[in-house]
């Protein structure tokens, strides 16, 4: 960690975190995603598994999730303390020490791994354990800080919640699972390098290689479009596949029309506030379509609202 974090917190004895100060090292609005994403992954799969059991594994696979945004927490306390979006997280604001969030993490680690191998298989718990190392270790400790292709590479981590659902399921994972992971890892970089846009001078102060401070906004922007073109008939795969109705075709078809228009925007307002607002606009929208793909999926499958069309695919 810098030095001016380490002099931040040099004296400290104990720190004065309360029991939501922890819950917020969780990343609890990721943890929320991952909740959707992995029960949809587990939905979808071909196969049932006894409700108490998925239960717990979906409660294993959220604490996992949470361990490891409180792992990336503990790395990057350094430099959230120097950006304005992140200043107030407890480890930069004194309210949590380092080595408390670090243990936190490491202990909610290797429980979640246990518990799910648990009560699931031997797969899902080497996968929920590769994940959180993958985004611990690979992205916040490699790539976040050397490479601009950070936020593609470790988009992965993100996209594997799918593919521990279906691994909870049936012991494996197939082409379901690795189309869901398809739809997250390409939603990432158009929805974070959006948010990267308005961010950048928060980034530069960090020294954190972003897109669009290398590259720079117009090179962001246009890639920013391509994700966006590649990703809205990836996202309708489900509907050919089989395993997504006719109302999860609509709903992907109108919502990715809408993120490849607001993209198009966020590319055409380059300065300005109209610049800002579309970059926010994309941002905020591209959480509602994500959840309302995945949602859409997961009450489909669950309740039983299934009209499929014909099988194109698989």
């Amino acid at each position: 960690m810098s030095a001016a974090f380490e002099t931040h917190t040099e004296g400290t004895i104990a720190s004065t975190g309360e029991a939501r100060d922890f819950f917020a090292l969780l990343k609890p609005r990721v943890m929320s995603l991952v909740v959707v994403t992995a029960l949809t992954g587990m939905a979808t799969a071909p196969g049932t598994v006894h409700p108490v059991l998925a239960l717990a594994a979906l409660l294993a696979i959220a604490v996992g999730a949470g361990a490891s945004g409180c792992l990336n927490m503990w790395y990057d306390a350094d430099i959230d303390t120097l950006m304005s979006r992140t200043a107030k997280r407890p480890i930069p604001s004194g309210r949590i020490l380092p080595s408390e969030a670090l243990a936190f993490g490491l202990t909610l680690s290797v429980g979640s791994v246990l518990v799910l191998g648990l009560v699931a298989n031997l797969l899902a718990a080497a996968m929920l354990a590769f994940t959180i190392f993958f985004y611990a270790v690979v992205y916040s400790m490699w790539l976040k800080r050397w490479t601009p292709q950070n936020i593609v590479i470790g988009g992965a981590a993100g996209a594997f919640p799918p593919m521990i659902g279906e691994a909870v399921v049936t012991g494996q994972f197939g082409w379901h699972s690795l189309v869901l992971f398809a739809i997250i890892f390409l939603w990432t970089p158009p929805h974070f390098w959006a948010l990267a846009l308005v961010k950048s001078a928060d980034y530069a102060r960090a020294g954190i290689p972003m897109m669009p401070n290398v590259a720079g906004p117009a090179a962001t922007r246009r890639q920013i479009v391509l994700y966006s073109l590649v990703m809205a008939p990836v996202a309708v795969l489900p509907a050919l596949m089989g395993f997504g109705g006719l109302i999860y075709l609509v709903v992907s078809v109108t919502t990715g029309l809408a993120m490849i228009w607001l993209s198009i925007q966020v590319w055409r307002r380059t300065e300005g506030q109209a610049a800002i607002k579309a970059c926010w606009s994309l941002f905020g929208f591209s959480i509602l379509y994500l959840f309302l793909l995945f949602a859409v999926l997961l009450v489909e499958n669950v309740f039983g609202l299934m009209w499929t069309l014909p099988k194109v695919i698989g």
